[in-house]
């Protein structure tokens, strides 16, 4: 009688063939980047006019944004149409992830590493939209509404967007933070009633982080400071529930092991 194959690999790979396999995959999310970032590049200068929408709005009759580099009107847009590409190419590194790690999980893994993974690139779209839509608005109307009097509003290219980047990938790392917690309590590291008793210190890092990760203004670091405290919360709901699947996750492990062949 022939033996059933696992649903998972029982064989090492050679350490060759991992790289092999891991070179493969980085070439993939390459590759996607590239052909997203060909096909975006004709609309650069577009894509630039609509991340600088939210600041544009805000300037003084008259002004506009300036280039204090020559290279500047090429290279700003060439650089955010690079960067969106990556982020619209996320779903193909993600799949690639997925499909690099997933032969070495079991089943009970796999139900909760998928949608960890799912559910942190579609947070880190939502941290940048919470950014974009929300935040941007705010923060430039505060700014505008404070600059002195005899001056005038009037940003360069690069230093917006180095700005509006910092404030995306902070926003978006903010919100990977319900991924992270049920992430330390499924691996056992600290669980749910430590966290709840050691809530005060982490509002404390969640202002220390927004100190660090935003501009030196109260505002942007409040807007960032707090939806990190929610999403803290939220991370404890569902550690909850990752907590109370531990019993099944053992019988599931038991599960997976390759059933016993008989002559």
């Amino acid at each position: 009688m022939s033996e059933q194959k696992p649903d998972y690999e029982d064989q090492e790979m050679p350490l060759v063939s991992h790289l092999t396999e891991l070179r493969s995959r980085l070439l993939r999310c390459v590759l996607a980047t590239f052909l997203i970032f060909a096909g975006l590049f004709y609309f650069a200068q577009k894509i630039y006019a609509f991340a600088s929408e939210p600041i544009r709005r805000f300037l003084p009759e008259g002004a506009t944004m300036i280039s204090t580099d020559v290279t500047s009107p090429f290279l700003a847009p060439f650089k955010l149409t690079l960067v969106v590409s990556l982020f619209l190419a996320m779903p193909v590194i993600l799949h690639q992830v997925w499909s690099f790690i997933a032969p070495g999980l079991y089943k009970h893994e796999k139900r909760v590493a998928l949608p960890l993974l799912i559910s942190s690139i579609l947070l880190f779209y939502a941290g940048m939209a919470f950014a974009y839509f929300l935040v941007f608005p705010v923060i430039f109307h505060f700014f505008s509404s404070i600059t002195p009097e005899g001056a005038m509003m009037m940003p360069d290219l690069n230093s917006y967007l180095d700005f509006i980047l910092t404030l995306f990938f902070a926003f978006g790392l903010a919100f990977e933070i319900p991924v992270a917690t049920v992430l330390l309590i499924w691996i056992g590291i600290v669980d749910v009633a430590y966290l709840q008793k050691i809530r005060p210190y982490v509002i404390v890092g969640c202002f220390v982080v927004g100190m660090i990760l935003t501009p030196p203004d109260v505002l942007s670091q409040t807007m960032l400071a707090i939806p990190m405290w929610l999403l803290f919360e939220v991370g404890l709901v569902f550690g909850r529930l990752v907590r109370k699947r531990d019993p099944d996750e053992k019988k599931d492990t038991q599960e997976d092991q390759p059933p016993a062949t008989h002559p």
